[in-house]
């Protein structure tokens, strides 16, 4: 008896060993039994379709038999941390940020924001930052960013950035910059100052409608500097050296077609945005042939290393703000209130939307025939396929053709989901 129960003793501690350290990625399995995960986020459509987080089977485009992950009634945005295991949801009808458990696919709690936001980060799985720019603080202008406590739940401490309306942090995490409506400065915040004793801001000028930042693989942050598209009177948008440091500076720039959103690949950065008439009222230079839509955006191709402009491409128009590149050199641009073309439902004609693919080996671009925003985008490391929501619909792109991948699951394209989808993130490395 006492053999026994010694070895029972040294099993049991075996498995509390093995609890301690945690499950292997190749072991481990969720409730719902998956191992490729994507989170879509969908709000409320109509009295028979309940909102929350749909759960996909990214191997294969299907859906998961185990039920969505409760997020409130109207949620949106989506932020990922680094690891992937904590997963913030913007919840619209209530201005709550929703905390997912991603591993246990379990809700933790809920974050209460001033106000609604279109931006946050999450560049740990402790703390989570919002842009607010309706936050009222006594005595200040409107506007702030609310740092979330992810591990306790509530906000920790909310900075007051006037108009705060985006918010980016660095690959490591130690900084973050914030873009204010309206204004030719870029705010920085020390985020581990943040977390820890008191908010440490530092506010850089000689900015052009700063509205985003891409960080090189340098470690340099470049400010996309929006111009004339966001009311500045200068004649060009353009990508623009922040110094960080213990001085910050605004450095070098070149001027771009447009500049709201960029992706950075070795020293190439993308950069993507909505050209607008000259100020000396010449003929506008976002025009293009064709095609039935009035305006057409403009994607540039900057050597970071020289910081000039190699190549320009003619691509659909609108505020880009989504971008994300395939596995095979696929980048897909999304923007949104762009120029609509045609009807999907009753295809007579051309048909445009919101989202452009640029082959980035032949320089070739690919205006998908479909309608509506683009709100989301995901890419995969082990399969040749885009994610991407456009006019409330999550259809799935085989990047070899840069056509929808048609099967015998989604033989039209689209993943079937009920209700309106807002954003999707992948929450598995593969």
């Amino acid at each position: 008896m006492k053999r026994i129960a010694l070895i029972t003793a040294i099993l049991v501690l075996i498995a509390i060993s093995f609890l301690a350290c945690g499950y292997s990625s190749s072991s481990y399995k969720p409730p719902s039994g998956l191992t490729t995960r994507v989170f879509a986020s969908q709000s409320i459509s109509g009295p028979t379709s309940g909102a929350g987080l749909i759960i996909i089977n990214a191997s294969n485009d299907s859906l998961a038999r185990a039920s969505g992950i409760n997020a409130g009634n109207s949620p949106g945005l989506m932020a990922i941390s680094p690891e992937r295991s904590t997963l913030l949801v913007f919840d619209s009808g209530t201005n709550g940020v929703q905390i997912v458990n991603a591993r246990t696919e379990t809700l933790l709690g809920s974050i209460q924001l001033a106000g609604p936001t279109t931006s946050m980060v999450a560049p740990t799985s402790s703390f989570g930052y919002a842009a607010v720019p309706t936050a009222i603080l006594n005595g200040l202008p409107l506007g702030a960013i609310q740092v979330m406590n992810l591990t306790t739940g509530g906000t920790a401490i909310t900075i007051g950035v006037p108009n705060a309306q985006t918010v980016v942090a660095s690959p490591d995490g130690t900084e973050l910059l914030v873009f204010s409506s309206d204004s030719d400065n870029v705010t920085l915040v020390s985020p581990f100052s943040v977390n820890t004793v008191n908010p440490v801001t530092t506010t850089v000028s000689g900015f052009d409608r700063p509205v985003n930042a891409v960080f090189g693989n340098d470690g340099k942050a470049y400010i996309l500097n929006c111009g004339p598209e966001c009311g500045s009177a200068s004649a060009s948008a353009s990508v623009q050296l922040l110094s960080l440091g213990a001085t910050p500076a605004a450095g070098a720039s070149v001027a771009v077609d447009g500049a709201t959103i960029g992706w950075v690949t070795g020293s190439t950065l993308y950069v993507a945005g909505t050209a607008a008439a000259s100020v000396n009222n010449s003929s506008p230079n976002n025009l293009c042939t064709g095609t039935a839509a009035p305006f057409c955006g403009r994607l540039d191709i900057v050597d970071l290393g020289s910081m000039t402009v190699t190549g320009s491409a003619v691509i659909t128009d609108g505020y880009h703000d989504r971008i994300d590149m395939s596995s095979n050199g696929q980048l897909f641009i999304g923007s949104h209130t762009c120029s609509t073309v045609g009807n999907v439902n009753a295809p007579q004609g051309e048909v445009r939307g919101c989202l452009s693919i640029f082959d980035t080996a032949t320089a070739a671009v690919v205006i998908p025939p479909d309608n509506g925003d683009v709100t989301g985008l995901q890419s995969f490391t082990g399969r040749n396929v885009e994610y991407v929501v456009e006019g409330g619909n999550l259809r799935v792109y085989d990047t070899t053709k840069d056509a929808l991948l048609l099967n015998s699951i989604n033989p039209t394209g689209t993943i079937g989901i009920t209700g309106q989808i807002v954003d999707v993130k992948a929450v598995d490395f593969f």
